[in-house]
């Protein structure tokens, strides 16, 4: 399933439920780009040190997100003496933020079903 330019795009339901770790990366991406070590700083400081992304697990995520069309690699780059060369720079596509997007409203759904069970407390008003 490709959405790069030219090919249809598929519907972002398609690729849920997303892994935490694919979930984790989006969601880091969303704020803009960052190169893989960024990601794996920004995902581990998000969530308060309870998710760390080995780099096998970041970039395999990364490669399959790349051919789905979630995340694209970036041309440009910083200037030669601002960066490490072996740096790759990732962003969300469109595709990739609605991916996100209908994931999170899915998880928002399972959070209310749970609620409703009452596994889960409902939020005191403020």
């Amino acid at each position: 399933m490709n959405a790069r330019r030219g090919a249809t795009t598929p519907d972002p339901r398609s690729l849920l439920p997303l892994t935490p770790a694919a979930l984790h990366i989006l969601l880091a991406l969303a704020d803009g780009e960052r190169h893989g070590y960024a990601i794996m700083r920004d995902v581990e400081e998000r969530s308060g040190g309870e998710v760390r992304l080995a780099p096998g697990t970041l970039y395999g995520a990364i490669k399959r997100m790349l051919d789905q069309g979630v995340v694209e690699e970036l041309a440009d780059r910083p200037a030669p003496d601002e960066d490490d060369e072996r740096r790759r720079y990732y962003r969300l596509t469109r595709f990739g933020r609605e991916v996100a997007r209908v994931e999170v409203a899915r998880l928002e759904r399972l959070v209310e079903t749970a609620r409703s069970a009452r596994l889960v407390p409902r939020p005191r008003a403020s």
